[in-house]
């Protein structure tokens, strides 16, 4: 990047906060996304909303392009500068300004990690659902841009379901404020949920307003062992046709027991082909009712050992070993492939059996865990990117993978975004006229297509 143009950054948020040495920009080069790396031509790091304003004000009359970035725990390439432009990397703006216990309502800058949120709403007796299995670093503004979900998902839903309000700094600097703490507001078009998943393509947060609930009351969380992966498959689908909703809802295939087991050490079975981790919340009576109803459907669909944890420590054991399976499978192989097609839950069975199927077809490795109770697969290739003709086949059979997902009437990511990494699978789900829609929204909000570019489209 031009000198002149660094001391200009320099000037707005401080000179130990305007990076542009090549041994820090190599830190921001890459994500989570594996084989995607790009070195930025700089990282900015800002104190305040006023200087996100300055940046994008400068930023676009020079033509520069801009890429948002939280704690980098994008699986889609998404927080990468895709053309050596600048990084805004959110970190110092982590406050959370105000809990209001009045309306329910949370304010946050959007580099709160998600799990200090968590901790201090608890602390009042409130909730915040939202819980991306990286939320011990994920940030909040991440969260938002692409409307992450969680464990929780299926009783509570996504991220999207819970923001109010946004503070949004657009491409010439402007800054944007959209909804509030009010409940309903249907005045004009609805932006917040356009802003949501946006990936960075359309603004910069620098304030976010979510929607607090009171803390359940109670929970049990229940561990069911499966010899069979499609008994496992099946009795997702029976719980909720059964009209028990879990809070929690979670499925884990042999490969990825065993790379949790081998890391975590928490007890999981080594004979079996799935186990469910199931929890469900919310007034004892009727907590002591789902529990039993989901114990019975479990064992109805050949489940061979169930287990209720006894205390608030042996859940959190049990919830650990759902959190850490990509932690655990990452150490296998060199390269880590996360995907997370999505389908009805009605079809997580031969959902399931296409994925057997491609890592057959196509000899790799594919362990798959995630969010049963909602449809929402991670198919995980464990690979080698140095071994191209592998890395090639394991491409392949996740072109087959999200072409059956679409074909039940699924898409192609449930959480991660499109990014870099996806978007040449969005056509085939969204269609031309879908992807003409989003390029004149993208081109209404950035018309000098200076924010996150080269991402989604």
């Amino acid at each position: 990047m031009e000198k002149t143009l660094l001391q200009d950054f320099a000037a707005i948020v401080g000179k130990r906060y305007a990076l542009g040495d090549l041994e820090s920009l190599a830190v921001y080069g890459y994500d989570s996304t594996p084989e995607l790396e790009s070195i930025p031509g700089a990282v900015l790091l800002p104190g305040s909303s006023e200087e996100v304003v300055a940046i994008m004000r400068l930023c676009h009359e020079a033509g520069v392009s801009v890429t948002p970035r939280g704690s980098g725990t994008n699986l889609s390439g998404g927080s990468i500068s895709a053309n050596s432009g600048v990084v805004i990397q959110t970190s110092r703006l982590n406050s959370i300004v105000e809990i209001d216990e009045e309306n329910l309502t949370a304010t946050v800058e959007p580099g709160v990690i998600t799990s200090a949120l968590h901790r201090v709403v608890e602390e009042r007796g409130l909730f915040y659902p939202p819980d991306p299995g990286s939320m011990n670093i994920s940030t909040m503004g991440g969260n938002v841009a692409e409307n992450s979900g969680g464990l929780r998902g299926l009783k509570y839903g996504v991220t999207a379901d819970y923001v109010m309000g946004l503070e949004t700094v657009l491409a010439d600097g402007e800054l944007l404020k959209t909804g509030g703490k009010v409940v309903k507001d249907v005045a004009g078009y609805s932006l917040n949920p356009l802003l949501v998943s946006s990936e960075g393509t359309l603004g910069l947060f620098t304030g976010i307003t979510v929607k607090l609930i009171p803390k359940p009351q109670a929970k049990v969380t229940m561990l069911a062992h499966f010899p069979a992966l499609q008994d496992a498959a099946l009795a997702v689908s029976a719980i909720i046709a059964a009209k028990v909703i879990p809070a929690t809802l979670e499925f884990l295939d042999k490969v990825t027991i065993k790379c949790v087991e081998e890391y975590a050490h928490v007890g999981l079975p080594l004979d079996v082909d799935a186990v469910l981790l199931i929890e469900v919340d919310g007034h004892p009576v009727v907590v002591a009712e789902e529990a039993a109803a989901v114990a019975e459907i479990c064992k109805r669909h050949r489940c061979s050992f169930f287990q209720t944890a006894k205390d608030a420590d042996e859940a959190l054991k049990l919830a650990t070993a759902r959190r850490t399976a990509l932690s655990a499978l990452a150490r296998l192989r060199p390269t880590t492939i996360l995907e997370d097609a999505t389908v009805p839950r009605s079809c997580i069975a031969p959902m399931l059996g296409v994925i057997q199927e491609a890592a057959k077809k196509y000899n790799v490795t594919i362990g798959t865990f995630g969010h049963a109770g909602d449809g929402n697969l991670h198919p995980t290739c464990l690979t080698d990117e140095r071994d191209k003709d592998e890395i090639s086949r394991a491409h392949a059979a996740f072109s087959e993978i999200f072409d059956a997902a679409i074909s039940m009437g699924g898409t192609i990511t449930g959480e991660h975004g499109v990014g870099l990494a996806k978007k040449r699978y969005l056509p085939r789900l969204v269609g031309e006229s879908g992807i003409k829609i989003m390029r004149g929204i993208k081109n209404a909000f950035d018309p000098k297509g200076i924010l996150n570019p080269g991402k989604v489209f």
